[in-house]
């Protein structure tokens, strides 16, 4: 692009476009671009419309200015009350979480969570009592005793014979038939 196709007004709102493809054209920001009267309307009406529309866009902006002096003032006025930015950033998440909590979504999924844990809770009792009962019925099954008998008995010949100072076990090559000593685990 060399620079003698350039805009080079720099008020155009074209600058920096090729000047073959647009021409300048002033822009006033202040007027709105007049467009045909809605059906219906007299142009006696769209100019009363177009007043009211501009008083009140002008209302707008003085609430603003007006808003943003307030909120100046506010903020000046906690500043020489002592209040943080950090101390109302806590006051308004608590009082949030306190919105949340009075809620009621927070309180019907609050209800439908205790109610799951409280089904799922009895479930749980249900299934331990049911393991309890089974290994109560093996306990007493005639393998399971059979079991508990041989190692009560290896049990017995092994504390038995420490308490007599003989040791019945096999005892490994090498180890120099040493008993084991009085604080085992065992």
């Amino acid at each position: 692009m060399d620079s003698a196709s350039q805009d080079i007004n720099l008020n155009s709102p074209n600058k920096g476009v090729l000047s073959d493809f647009l021409t300048d054209v002033p822009v006033d920001p202040g007027v709105a671009p007049r467009t045909p009267a809605v059906e219906g309307l007299t142009e006696v009406e769209e100019e009363e419309l177009r007043a009211e529309l501009a008083k009140v866009e002008e209302e707008i902006v003085t609430l603003r200015q007006v808003l943003a002096a307030k909120e100046r003032h506010c903020g000046e006025l906690k500043r020489r009350l002592g209040h943080s930015t950090l101390g109302e950033l806590k006051q308004n998440l608590s009082r949030s979480w306190h919105d949340v909590q009075v809620s009621t979504a927070y309180k019907k999924t609050q209800e439908t969570l205790s109610q799951a844990g409280q089904k799922t809770s009895a479930a749980l009792s249900t299934m331990g009592s049911a393991i309890s009962r089974k290994l109560g019925d093996m306990r007493n099954s005639a393998t399971f005793k059979s079991f508990e008998d041989r190692v009560g008995t290896i049990k017995s010949k092994v504390v038995g014979s420490r308490e007599n100072g003989i040791d019945n076990l096999p005892s490994s090559p090498g180890s120099g038939e040493q008993p084991l000593p009085d604080h085992a685990p065992f």
